[in-house]
């Protein structure tokens, strides 16, 4: 049998020497818009079956058997495969959709031109998460032309849609494309991240009484009770408003009370970004009317983003929360009859918390490997979400890993690459470890 470290040696000495291939396909799919359509619909743009039959062309000229298919409409995923055993089965992933532009004038470097300078090379898509998925495929290769036979199964996942909620990797683990590892090729900056939280996505809806403006003071210094006494109106921003001040300090319980060795303490906040007022329920699930403030509003809607615990589960957070809004609505007398409504999984949007031992083997071999290449490497939680969750909900045991850079979500986004040439040899170590050698 091939000595493991002598396989690892020699991919990546054939890494280092054809360092401009990586760096080449990088330069390639960047080239390629493809703007998520969710933000900026134009073709010109929303180009992400060209980056998939670009890397089907690369894939199969490597020896892996690819598929595609519309995980939404128009919008395909792609997965490679080797053959090999189940046991030490392995998914390398990245997603190929991106966030637009902006304002092209903020730029300093052409948005899709692939620009190199300085060390770094340049474009929407360059960190996040392009060069990621260059450098999984790259180690393919470098495994391959060092002539080393895995054992495991290596599949390589280049999904859509993780920018707006990850539907291209759900679609993927829905139709069973699992396996027993994962490693996502987001940028890590170097660092090992076994852990991120959950995420839901929540509509909470206070419903109140619309009424004319002009006798709110029948809703603030309520009359008599008298036969035909005006029925007051319940003002539903003003409950909202109460709810947002609870929610605060709901927050402040949770994030104080429980945290996690890996992530930041405080990390699992709740964001309310969204908030609708006004009068009369839509089939939308929102107000109808949004401009007459001589209206007493009876429609609060509030748009919720709650991160919670790597080691808490859905369910009991969900359990939590809704206790919580039960107390809260128990406070006030209208409130008890007309209790808040909550909506979960707001957009079809829920992340799963991913939760990988520190001790887990792909983690150490990540670790040990770029170490090995004189980077002392941190292991940490990932305080984002990514499609690392959509497989860990499915039981796949994953890690995120990936290059250095800036930029991402703004201007001159770009990513290093001399990190993106060590990604590529950390993965590529990765994958021996993992998978074996024949």
């Amino acid at each position: 049998m091939l000595d493991k470290e002598a396989a690892i040696a020699a991919v990546q000495a054939e890494i280092e020497a054809d360092r401009d291939w990586v760096i080449g396909l990088t330069q390639d799919i960047v080239r390629i818009p493809s703007v998520n359509p969710k933000f900026h619909l134009d073709p010109a743009i929303n180009r992400e079956a060209d980056v998939q039959a670009h890397l089907d062309r690369v894939l199969t000229a490597e020896g892996f058997a690819t598929e595609q298919w519309d995980a939404l409409p128009g919008r395909p995923n792609l997965v490679a495969e080797k053959p090999g055993t189940e046991e030490r089965s392995l998914i390398l992933c990245g997603h190929i959709d991106v966030v637009p532009v902006g304002d092209e004038k903020d730029w300093t470097v052409d948005p899709f031109g692939g620009a190199i300078s300085d060390g770094k090379l340049y474009g929407r898509g360059a960190i996040d998460m392009k060069s990621g998925l260059a450098a999984c495929i790259a180690a393919a290769r470098a495994i391959r032309k060092a002539g080393i036979t895995l054992e495991g199964r290596l599949a390589i996942h280049a999904v859509v849609d993780e920018e707006s909620g990850g539907f291209g990797a759900m679609d993927a683990v829905a139709k069973g494309k699992l396996a027993k590892g994962l490693i996502v090729a987001e940028p890590t900056w170097g660092d090992v991240l076994p852990v991120e939280g959950g995420l839901e996505w929540a509509r909470v809806t206070i419903r109140g009484r619309n009424a004319h403006s002009a006798f709110r003071f029948n809703e603030i210094y309520p009359q008599r009770h008298e036969p035909g006494a005006m029925v007051h109106g319940v003002n539903a921003i003003e409950l909202a408003a109460r709810f947002i001040t609870a929610v605060r300090q709901y927050e402040l319980d949770r994030t104080r009370a429980k945290s996690h060795p890996l992530l930041p303490v405080g990390m699992n906040t709740i964001n309310i970004g969204v908030m609708h007022g006004g009068t009369g329920l839509g089939a939308n699930g929102l107000p109808t009317v949004m401009s007459n403030p001589a209206i007493i509003p009876d429609v609060a809607v509030l748009d919720l983003d709650m991160k919670f615990l790597p080691d808490e589960t859905s369910a009991d957070y969900r359990r939590d929360f809704e206790a919580f809004v039960h107390h809260f609505a128990q406070q006030d007398a209208w409130l008890r009859e007309h209790p808040p409504v909550i909506e979960w999984e707001l957009g079809g949007l829920h992340f799963p918390p991913m939760n990988t031992s520190v001790e887990h083997p792909l983690v150490k071999s990540l670790v040990a490997r770029r170490n090995q290449l004189g980077s002392p490497t941190k292991v940490q939680g990932f305080v984002a979400v990514c499609d690392a969750a959509h497989y860990a909900g499915a039981g796949v045991d994953g890690v995120i890993f990936g290059p250095t850079g800036d930029g991402l979500h703004g201007a001159d986004e770009y990513v290093e690459i001399e990190s993106l040439v060590e990604a590529t040899k950390v993965i590529a170590a990765a994958v021996i470890d993992w998978c074996g050698v024949r």
